[in-house]
């Protein structure tokens, strides 16, 4: 079935609700993209989402890979938060040692680090430059699907295992509450400790994330104890 309002149309499936709402504003046409799901997304709807979003990022392609960088190093780069930019940024100590970190190489590789009730992503998705997935959040009554694409992948390891990490970066797509970027990593340091780190760098991209950014940035925050969590419970269970 099919509903207009003045502002656009929704379209109801079933139990389901995907929902593009159109807006005019001082004679410019926008049209923003909102992906719901009444129940808990199938893999179909979460490939249709990302078919929707066309593959198409949402954010400025001179930020492509920016959360490679480290969090100093974006924390004083002015022109991020010129245009609008928030950083997020959490790390936490998860264990020691070389089995450890591939222990949780293989928690980032398997998607563990959303293995949440109210979060999760598709965990046959490859993490690998190229890969779209979708990010399915419950907020209240209906989950969220945000699609993602994996810009880059990285890993280094030094000389008798003394240090080594790997991590990968997302980007958003057209669709996504948000636009920016995300860094999960997992590294062993000098000292063999091991850390799991969030970074990411994100503004507002539709109308609801603009009226509800604080409440977003604190559901960023929220995720990254949620998430460590998750891995501690990977890296225990292993």
């Amino acid at each position: 079935m099919f509903f207009r309002s003045r502002y656009g149309a929704v379209s109801l499936k079933r139990s389901r609700v995907e929902s593009t709402l159109d807006f005019n504003f001082c004679s410019t046409f926008f049209r923003e993209m909102l992906f719901l799901s009444w129940g808990r997304p199938s893999p179909q709807e979460q490939k249709a989402c990302i078919d929707k979003s066309g593959g198409v990022f949402n954010y400025d392609s001179k930020y492509r890979g920016a959360t490679a960088k480290s969090a100093s190093s974006l924390k004083d780069d002015q022109e991020l938060s010129k245009d609008g930019f928030a950083l997020n940024h959490a790390r936490f100590l998860v264990g020691s040692g070389l089995d450890t970190y591939e222990k949780g190489k293989t928690a980032l590789k398997t998607w563990r680090h959303f293995g949440l009730d109210w979060a999760f992503v598709d965990p046959k998705t490859p993490i690998q430059n190229g890969a779209k997935f979708c990010v399915c959040v419950k907020e209240f009554l209906p989950w969220v699907m945000m699609p993602l694409q994996v810009v880059y992948v990285n890993e280094s390891k030094r000389a008798k295992n003394t240090a080594a990490s790997f991590g990968f970066g997302s980007g958003t797509l057209q669709g996504h509450l948000l636009a920016g970027e995300e860094r999960f990593s997992i590294e062993l340091d000098e000292n063999n400790q091991v850390w799991y780190e969030i970074l990411s760098l994100s503004k507002p991209a539709h109308f609801l994330s603009f009226i509800g950014y604080p409440y977003a940035q604190l559901r960023q925050k929220y995720f990254a104890h949620q998430s460590v969590n998750a891995v501690k419970k990977h890296l225990s269970a292993s």
